[in-house]
């Protein structure tokens, strides 16, 4: 998946959907003034906004404001005009991510959709359907729905379905069973989302070919520069695009802030800094929604691919032709070895320095070659005694195998088949 940068501007939308009197006016003015006096404290660029519902279905909207203050004075002058009979929760989503699929195509922020709700919807199952299917594709413009269940009912019927709308925008569902406590839940929402790592399952990253369709429709194409223009890519700052070194990559720019890629440039970010579709990214300068071929993308994608994939197999390889070096070395020593252990029939070793115990080993031998049946008498001396042990089978005195590589010990360079070490000159022995 796409990485997501971070956003530091916000809008928070507030969706007062209350048909009855368990939240009072002056507590829900309350809680909003307190809320938007702490979000100050985080220095963040936010923006704040409004929808309700009056009577007769006539909605109430109000985006991208300063600050609270013509909120709250609509919310004290049309709260005894708000619809009372019935919920519209999902007309008002749909208002909502109407309103954020616009705006995502000029720049790009983070939507706080907060909802107050104390009453289960009345419209039928496939409003529910269509919001949902919306909702798939708004949690990818960095929208956020958190809804604030308010009652003092123990169990809503529409619990579930609530969850489902929030988790699909990494928002939650929060209980107010007192109004007392609205407050405290409103302040528990003021942190900024994007600033949580959120893990995404593999299957969050499939997408349908509607919406597909979708997000192109939304993004727009680069154009061509006109003819007083400089042609200087904004991602590389040269003239002839460095990826391909061909002159026929010509510059296109943005339409929103003329800001300019060869095609080969954009085409590599778009694969890396995309919205879900590698052919679909936001401007580098003022995050406007814009699209590349398809096709001509896939192909930079595969490039990239081939590339990263040859020199792992190079390495494999360089490494299976020092392991074959590595092997016949090795085979060499030890048949050098056994050649001169053939020869020699008596030994005498001392175990444990120069103080040790001393071990004699006498060997019968017949010819060139020791059998397996062929025994060996260890006499053990120490402080002059002797001590006969038992026969064993010379062939369980394996000797060990000799080291290609050794270590020096002046500066502890790894040598290998020499005698003096290339770093400090030391002899190796």
């Amino acid at each position: 998946m796409f990485k997501k940068l971070s956003v530091n501007s916000e809008e928070f939308i507030f969706y007062v959907d209350l048909s009855k009197d368990f939240i009072k006016k002056k507590n829900l003015i309350k809680s909003i003034t307190a809320f938007s006096k702490e979000k100050e404290k985080f220095q963040s660029v936010c923006t704040f906004g409004l929808i309700m519902f009056q009577k007769e279905e006539n909605l109430i909207t109000i985006y991208d404001q300063p600050d609270t203050e013509l909120i709250l004075k609509v919310i004290n002058d049309k709260w005894e005009s708000r619809e009372k009979n019935t919920s519209f929760l999902e007309n008002g989503l749909f208002e909502v991510l109407a309103y954020i699929f616009t705006k995502s195509k000029e720049n790009r922020k983070n939507y706080r959709v907060i909802v107050f709700s104390d009453t289960p919807s009345g419209l039928p199952e496939e409003y529910h359907n269509a919001l949902y299917n919306l909702l798939l594709k708004a949690k990818y413009f960095d929208a956020f729905i958190d809804i604030i269940r308010v009652g003092d009912e123990k169990f809503f019927s529409d619990d579930v379905k609530l969850k489902v709308m929030a988790s699909e925008t990494k928002g939650g569902v929060f209980y107010c069973n007192d109004p007392k406590l609205l407050q405290d839940i409103l302040n528990s929402l003021i942190q900024n989302k994007t600033e949580f790592s959120v893990i995404l399952p593999e299957e969050d990253d499939q997408f349908l070919d509607e919406d597909k369709l979708f997000y192109e429709k939304l993004a727009v194409d680069l154009i061509t520069l006109d003819a007083e223009e400089e042609e200087i890519c904004t991602i590389c700052t040269k003239e002839l695009c460095p990826i391909c070194e061909a002159h026929s990559d010509e510059i296109h720019k943005c339409f929103n802030c003329d800001a300019k890629y060869h095609l080969c440039c954009a085409a590599k970010h778009s694969i890396t800094n995309n919205i879900g579709f590698k052919h679909i990214f936001r401007c580098i300068q003022c995050d406007t929604l814009l699209k590349l071929d398809e096709e001509f993308v896939e192909l930079i994608y595969e490039e990239e691919n081939e590339e990263e994939f040859e020199e792992p197999e190079k390495k494999d390889e360089l490494l299976e032709l020092d392991e074959i070096e590595f092997e016949d070395g090795e085979e060499q020593e030890e048949t050098e070895y056994s050649e001169e252990s053939e020869e020699t029939v008596t030994k005498k070793v001392k175990i444990g320095g120069f103080f040790g115990q001393e071990i004699e080993i006498k060997a019968n031998s017949n010819g060139n070659e020791i059998p397996q049946s062929s025994n060996t008498i260890i006499n053990v001396q120490e402080e002059g005694d002797t001590m006969a042990k038992e026969p064993i089978s010379i062939t369980s005195l394996r000797p060990p195998r000799k080291k290609t590589i050794k270590l020096c010990q002046i500066c502890g360079e790894t040598v290998r088949n020499v005698i003096k070490c290339p770093t400090c000159g030391a002899r190796v022995d």
